[in-house]
């Protein structure tokens, strides 16, 4: 099986290597810049659950990616701000019988990648690592958890599926197969939309927020909020899955904080509407009021804003 991950940061890199490293055919859609400095120092991860340096990695840039593909499987971890340009990018590397395996966060991609690709060529799929790419290139992955699920959206296994599940035997990360893939995209965003709104609104751990007054029942309303526009739209998170969240989300002294608060205190771009602002706009179409993920969507977009105006 041929394999294409678009891009060579934190989390496609990360999965990527892991699939280079048990001996995968594996190539990297990357920039130009990205191609050459892999070319001279190759793909390296340090990880604690062992680093991994591929050597010379395949790569591959947009503009020879014609001539690479069709590939069989493309595993598409792009921010959501970059979907746009991602799937332009990836284009000439789908053919036919080509599966898109994508991993970001949210639901509002999928839309994006069936007007694109077709929805017979789009699979479900989740991840769950904590890793950064440093400034010189390195992926470090700063914590055990290394976890990549996909599936049918329908719920079938396929043939595609068995594929991907031989490709993935021996792999160094926790891989499954779900008949679930859509349901667990869901459950992750409702734990996701309520980790994120509360600690970039309180700019404070988890830990922080629940020590302050009302804190833990305003994290325990932004997930009711949340779970409810889910529930609505037929994905409702399971008991225990939400149970397991709610403890997470309301332990004392955690040090939890979302990527999002990280990225903000960065001065990074984030994806606010991607994660919030289509939340509430589905809880819209549903009946569902979301007066908590309102004011957090308003921070977000202030930031944005403020952003925007200093870039200018």
């Amino acid at each position: 099986m041929r394999i294409l991950v678009v891009g060579a940061g934190a989390t496609g890199g990360y999965f990527g290597a892991r699939l280079a490293e048990i001996g995968r055919d594996v190539t990297f859609l990357v920039r130009p810049a990205r191609a050459e400095k892999l070319a001279a120092e190759g793909l390296q991860v340090k990880s604690p659950v062992g680093d991994v340096h591929i050597a010379a990695p395949n790569t591959v840039t947009a503009d020879r990616l014609a001539e690479a593909g069709p590939f069989d499987l493309v595993i598409l971890s792009a921010k959501a701000y970059d979907l746009d340009a991602a799937v332009a990018d990836l284009r000439p590397g789908v053919g036919p019988e080509t599966a898109v395996l994508p991993i970001l966060n949210g639901m509002r991609h999928l839309d994006v990648l069936d007007a694109a690709f077709g929805a017979e060529r789009v699979l479900g799929g989740t991840c769950a690592i904590v890793a950064t790419l440093t400034r010189d290139g390195e992926i470090r992955q700063m914590s055990e958890l290394h976890s990549f699920t996909y599936g049918e959206r329908d719920g079938t296994r396929s043939e595609r599926v068995a594929g991907i599940e031989a490709q993935m035997e021996g792999v160094r990360f926790q891989a499954r197969a779900s008949d679930k893939a859509v349901l667990e995209m869901w459950e992750k965003w409702v734990f996701l939309a309520t980790l994120a709104g509360a600690t970039t609104l309180m700019r404070s751990s988890i830990g922080d927020i629940v020590a302050a007054p009302g804190g833990a029942a305003f994290i325990e309303g932004l997930l009711d909020e949340c779970q409810a526009v889910a529930a609505a739209n037929g994905y409702g998170s399971r008991e225990k899955v939400l149970a397991g969240a709610r403890k997470i989300l309301t332990a004392e002294n955690s040090p939890m904080t979302a990527s999002m608060l990280r990225d903000i205190e960065g001065g990074a771009r984030i994806e606010a509407d991607h994660i919030v602002g289509d939340l509430i706009e589905r809880g819209r179409k549903a009946g569902v009021e979301t007066p908590i993920l309102a004011r957090v969507l308003t921070g977000l977009k202030a930031y944005e804003n403020r952003k925007a105006r200093e870039a200018a």
